[in-house]
């Protein structure tokens, strides 16, 4: 398994806001959850696109990407 950037600043599907957000850690009113919600909905739409593009082009990465998401 490739080492992990947490806690580095990268972000992946979801930013820190959207993490702590959608896990309740904050405060927050139910609008900024379903904000943050919809944001993850849309990157995980690109992700797909990314995704075919990897596979088509870069298999090596594209299997990193498959192990990292995929529960097999």
């Amino acid at each position: 398994m490739p080492p992990t950037n947490s806690g580095m600043g990268v972000t992946a599907i979801m930013t820190k806001t959207d993490r702590d957000r959608i896990s309740g850690e904050v405060d927050v009113a139910d609008s900024k959850r379903y904000e943050s919600a919809s944001r993850v909905r849309q990157r995980i739409n690109e992700l797909e696109t990314d995704a075919e593009i990897l596979k088509e082009n870069h298999p090596d990465l594209y299997e990193e990407l498959r192990e990292a998401v995929c529960d097999e």
